[in-house]
C-alpha cells in the first residue's frame, strides 16, 4: 500500500526523536593539553568543570562564581605543572573541602588567605583549621550534614553537605616542635552544588558504598556525579558502578581519586566496564587539567 509509506516512515522519525532526546547529550569537553584557562569565562547558562587530578576540582558557576574543591595541587602527583602555581587558578571566590587528608584539604588555606575566600565545610573541621591558626576566623564557615547555604545570595548557587563513609583525621605539623600531630577533623561529606540554573553536581570526596546514596540521589537528583574509585581507601570501580548504576542514575558520570598512589589501583576503564551499557548515565573522564562545559 503505497499511500502508507510516508505515514510509516513519519511514525518511525518520532519514535527515534523521543528515543535520542530521553538519552543523555554528550558535554562539550575542552583541550586535553594541561594550560590554565580565565575562570568566569563559562559561556551563558553553562558550568565548567575543571579536574586537576585526585579529588580537586574547578567548577566556574553560569553565573561566573568560582569553587573550588579538595585543592590538593602542589603536593598532588597528577596535577599538571602550570597548576601547582596556585595563581593559575584564576580568581577563587569560595573553597569546599570534603574531609581533612592531606590530599583534599591541601591548599586549602594558602587558597583561602591568597583569595580572601571562605573555607566551608558541612563536617565540622572549621574550628579546628581556626584553633590551629591555619586560616582566620572569617574565613572557616561551619555547616552541617543536609545544611544547604547560599554564599552568594538567594539567587547564586545552592550547597549542600551530604553524608559519605570515610574518615576525617588532621595531621598538623607544629611549628613549635617540628612534630606532627593528629587533630579532629571532623566528619567527611559530600557536596551536592546547584547551579544558577537548577544544574546539579554531587562531588563525593572519599566514600565507601552505603546505601543511602540512593536517597541522596532521590532527593537532590545530582545531573553530574564526580565519584571516587580507586578502591583501598574508597570505593573501587565494582562498588562504584553499583551506586552508580542500581542507585544514582546521574546523567553523567566522572571517575576521582585514583592512580595517585599504588594503592589506588581502581581505573577508569574497569569502572566503565563494571557499570556496562546504561541508557541513563554517559562517563566522562577528563585528563587532569581538561575542562568540560555542561
Amino acid at each position: 500500500m503505497p499511500q502508507a509509506r510516508p505515514l510509516l516512515l513519519a511514525a518511525l522519525l518520532t519514535l527515534l526523536g523521543g528515543c535520542a532526546a530521553n538519552a543523555p547529550t554528550a558535554p562539550t569537553a575542552a583541550t586535553a593539553t594541561p594550560v590554565p584557562s580565565a575562570a568566569g569565562q563559562t559561556a551563558a547558562g553553562k558550568t565548567e568543570v575543571l579536574w586537576l587530578g585526585q579529588a580537586a576540582t574547578r567548577i566556574t558557576t553560569p553565573g561566573g562564581k568560582v569553587i573550588v574543591i579538595d585543592p590538593w595541587l602542589t603536593g598532588n602527583p597528577k596535577t599538571p605543572a602550570p597548576f601547582k602555581q596556585l595563581q593559575a587558578l584564576g580568581k577563587v571566590d569560595l573553597i569546599l573541602v570534603t574531609h581533612a587528608h592531606g590530599d583534599h584539604l591541601g591548599d586549602a588555606p594558602a587558597l583561602a588567605k591568597m583569595h580572601n575566600a571562605p573555607i566551608y565545610n558541612g563536617g565540622g573541621m572549621g574550628q579546628t583549621l581556626v584553633s590551629l591558626g591555619m586560616v582566620p576566623a572569617n574565613l572557616s564557615q561551619r555547616f552541617g550534614k543536609s545544611g544547604t547555604v547560599t554564599p552568594f545570595g538567594a539567587n547564586g548557587p545552592k550547597i549542600t553537605a551530604v553524608h559519605a563513609e570515610h574518615s576525617s583525621e588532621l595531621v598538623w605539623k607544629n611549628p613549635s616542635s617540628g612534630k606532627d600531630e593528629v587533630h579532629y577533623g571532623g566528619e567527611p561529606v559530600g557536596y551536592i552544588i546547584e547551579m544558577e540554573n537548577g544544574f546539579r553536581i554531587w562531588h563525593m570526596g572519599d566514600t565507601g558504598l552505603f546505601a543511602d546514596m540512593r536517597l541522596v540521589a532521590q532527593l537532590y537528583k545530582p545531573d553530574v556525579v564526580l565519584i571516587p574509585i580507586g578502591g583501598h581507601f574508597t570505593m573501587g570501580p565494582r562498588e562504584a558502578a553499583i551506586a552508580v548504576r542500581e542507585w544514582i542514575r546521574p546523567r553523567y558520570a566522572i571517575p576521582i581519586h585514583y592512580l595517585t598512589s599504588p594503592m589506588l589501583r581502581g581505573t577508569p576503564a574497569e569502572f566503565t566496564a563494571a557499570l556496562g551499557a546504561t541508557e541513563t548515565t554517559r562517563v566522562i573522564v577528563p585528563e587532569p587539567g581538561q575542562k568540560v562545559d555542561f
